[in-house]
């Protein structure tokens, strides 16, 4: 910004293994292995993505009982398979998903129907009948006469994918049926009007005669749920449908239980790692998408905990709404509550002082007035109504690990534990200084990283404590 005379400089190691020694402008600059350096006048550095002075939390889940009372799913299977003649939009092709649903919800039915004769099935009995559905995004579920064929979905990388499940048709006239869903509109890029979602190509194979192509066969389409439009996850819509006893493994599902609020002051989560894929709704409120049967690398879904707000609770008889497209065990889910009582800091000397602590004077960034030391310090902090009760880990030099799960490196300095609980014991905040000297460290010690690593344990005070 050459007509303000500010100067701000972006130091990036993209090495994701390496720390490096960089130069700049004549000064070398030490940048940690896949991080960024701030450097706020091109000079100073006052920010390193390696190098967050913040808190970290572990988080820890408990079962909370008042929630296992009256556990009695009920159900709502009304979401009945259309046909093409029960459709009242009708294109020859396919129509996009994005343009039938215009963001009021995330589902469209596609429909056709085809006769076959005699001479059209297969005549071998070892060879099936396999739907091919190519869509453009983002997952779709398919039915043929009614009855489910299978689940398909589209990646991060590549939203479009082939659903290709085998199935069994009949002499005379067949109905398809593929619930498409988006997972949200597109919100970024190149060429937004072009992105498509929803059925694209459909064929099936195996048969006698070849392969039927249906892909300008003709098509019906049905925007949203019976249960959307019906606004039966709230108090008043949840009165136009008939309930009944919940059955587990039932796809295009509605589910509801009541269930009174956790004690506490804690966030609310729902564990629902035993479901397939859906939506969610508390007292009518939506809570968002989740995706169970959706796995990584490791073979695990990215998310199976959802926060509840205690804002949309109320103490006694909450509603909670499940639409499940695929299969799941409603009554296996778990109400939780979560508490972040361990409390960690990992902090290095080369750390630079908190951000907060610089200002820009001149074009120039200096420390501030009241900024008494610009070394890097750590800072501890309970939730509030609790204090540090413990100490459950402490070193300073080359400790490694996570939050809960830090070890003690060769550089360990056993006094680190007795400083830090002389500090920190009995606050609710407490401010740690990052030095060798401090806590009896060898400045000198071969392979030291001049780190401090502390978990503490927060906890309300006793009673009898504060007697």
């Amino acid at each position: 910004m050459p007509e303000q005379k500010v100067c701000v400089a972006f130091l990036s190691n993209h090495n994701t293994k390496d720390d490096a020694t960089m130069t700049f402008r004549g000064r070398p600059y030490f940048v940690p292995r896949h991080s960024i350096s701030v450097l706020a006048d091109c000079e100073t550095v006052v920010f390193g993505t390696q190098h967050v002075n913040a808190q970290h939390n572990q988080r820890t889940f408990h079962f909370a009982d008042q929630t296992a009372q009256n556990n009695v799913w009920e159900m709502f299977d009304g979401e009945n398979v259309p046909k093409y003649k029960q459709a009242k939009i009708r294109l020859r092709k396919a129509g996009d998903l994005y343009n039938l649903t215009k963001d009021k919800t995330d589902y469209v039915w596609y429909t056709s129907s085809f006769k076959l004769e005699a001479d059209d099935m297969p005549i071998r009995s070892d060879i099936k009948t396999v739907l091919e559905v190519n869509s453009h995004g983002h997952a779709s579920v398919a039915f043929v006469n009614n009855k489910f064929v299978g689940c398909g979905h589209g990646t991060k990388m590549n939203k479009a994918f082939t659903l290709e499940k085998p199935m069994d048709l009949k002499k005379g006239v067949n109905h398809v049926a593929v619930l498409a869903s988006s997972m949200g509109m597109t919100d970024s890029g190149a060429y937004m009007e072009h992105r498509l979602a929803g059925v694209d190509r459909v064929q099936i194979t195996g048969l006698n005669a070849g392969t039927l192509d249906l892909t300008n066969n003709g098509w019906g389409h049905i925007v949203g749920l019976v249960g959307e439009r019906k606004q039966i996850y709230t108090d008043k819509g949840m009165g136009s449908v008939t309930w009944k006893p919940a059955m587990n493994d039932r796809p295009l599902t509605w589910y509801k239980r009541h269930f009174d609020m956790p004690s506490g002051e804690d966030p609310v989560v729902l564990d629902m790692s035993t479901m397939g894929k859906g939506m969610m709704f508390v007292n009518g409120q939506g809570i968002g998408r989740y995706w169970i049967s959706y796995k990584h690398a490791l073979g695990r879904p990215s998310q199976q905990l959802y926060h509840v707000p205690r804002s949309f609770l109320r103490q006694k008889d909450n509603m909670l709404v499940l639409f499940e497209e695929e299969f799941g065990r409603p009554d296996a889910i778990m109400i939780l509550t979560v508490k972040r009582d361990n409390i960690c800091t990992f902090i290095s000397e080369r750390n630079p002082a908190h951000i907060m602590s610089w200002e820009r004077k001149d074009s120039q960034i200096t420390a501030k007035a009241n900024a008494d030391d610009l070394r890097a310090r750590a800072a501890l902090a309970c939730p509030p109504k609790k204090l540090i009760q413990q100490v459950v880990f402490a070193s300073y030099g080359n400790p490694a690990g996570i939050c809960g799960n830090y070890t003690v490196g060769s550089c360990h300095t056993p006094r680190a534990k007795e400083v830090v609980e002389k500090a920190c014991l009995g606050k609710r905040v407490c401010t740690l200084p990052v030095a060798a000297d401090v806590y009896g460290g060898d400045a000198n010690c071969s392979g030291t990283t001049a780190t401090l690593a502390v978990q503490a344990k927060c906890s309300k005070r006793s009673p009898s404590a504060a007697q």
